[in-house]
């Protein structure tokens, strides 16, 4: 497995696989890797004859009072868990790269990201679509893996990939999860013993929606109301958004049609989680007592 550093280099080896007629695919990650990540280099190498991974903490989705430097770091243990999952390239430029000195170039997509995080985190996503369209210029992949842990996220870089004919297929991967439900995240290390509890209420309420979905309750607010009174009887949590949204243009909808995500964004303590239901879709949690959740 190659360490590459340079833009430079990671260009060169793109043409050069192109060149030989290879397919490459990309995750992109911030590193601090879990099983989640490790999924999705998985499905990644099933995609292309050549796996990329690239690991870097960008700096421009941070706002000056969130954990950019706090957040967890550790290449050593990264690049001997790629390595064992089998990925041929981890590309990890520094930001002297990325946003050399006089840097004011930036990529937008304005309408799915109005919403959820766009809100609450309002420079989050041009960060986003900004770092994912420099390292699509690096590596030149022909498809790419995201995560749909963070599926606001997700269903932004299909627009811009498709508004900008990029030409790179995105492929959107199943949320892995602890045992106990918890959405896998990097930013999970930071939850304290007492506040798991508090952190698995979002998985519940997620099942309690799905089962009265099953059921056949359309109206969004009736299922929201059950979701947020799951949330709230922890002591450590508290909701920064809980809504029901279109499952492509992320925009709040009244009754549940055939593409609705239920999204979630959760303070448990000083961590903040996110999480999601795609309705209609499967739901792979096995909470023992997650009926009880909303009663």
């Amino acid at each position: 497995m190659k360490i590459i550093d340079s833009i430079v280099e990671m260009q060169g080896v793109a043409d050069s696989l192109r060149g030989l007629g290879k397919r490459i695919a990309l995750v992109p990650t911030m590193g601090y890797f879990h099983e989640g990540h490790l999924n999705l280099m998985r499905i990644g190498r099933t995609l292309g004859d050549y796996l990329a991974v690239s690991l870097y903490v960008n700096p421009t989705q941070f706002a000056p009072t969130e954990d950019f430097e706090a957040y967890p770091r550790d290449f050593e243990r990264d690049r001997k868990m790629a390595e064992e999952v089998g990925v041929d390239a981890i590309f990890c430029p520094d930001s002297t790269q990325m946003y050399p000195e006089g840097y004011q170039t930036y990529v937008s997509v304005m309408e799915t990201t109005k919403n959820l995080c766009g809100r609450s985190r309002p420079h989050f996503f041009r960060g986003v679509t900004t770092v994912c369209t420099k390292l699509f210029h690096s590596v030149k992949p022909h498809v790419a893996v995201f995560g749909k842990k963070d599926y606001q996220q997700y269903v932004t870089i299909c627009r811009m990939v498709r508004d900008l004919d990029m030409g790179i297929e995105i492929v959107g991967a199943p949320i892995t999860r602890e045992p106990s439900g918890l959405a896998m995240s990097s930013r999970n290390v930071y939850l304290r013993p007492e506040e798991m509890e508090s952190a698995l209420s979002l998985s519940r309420s997620l099942v309690e929606a799905k089962g009265m979905y099953e059921k056949g309750e359309r109206e969004s607010r009736v299922i929201l109301d059950r979701v947020r009174g799951i949330i709230e009887r922890h002591p450590h949590a508290k909701i920064d958004y809980a809504q029901i949204c279109h499952a492509a243009t992320m925009d709040d909808i009244p009754v549940i049609g055939e593409q609705a995500v239920l999204a979630l964004a959760v303070w448990v303590g000083k961590t903040r989680l996110i999480d999601n239901h795609v309705f209609g879709e499967p739901l792979d949690i096995d909470h023992e007592d997650s009926n009880r959740g909303g009663r």
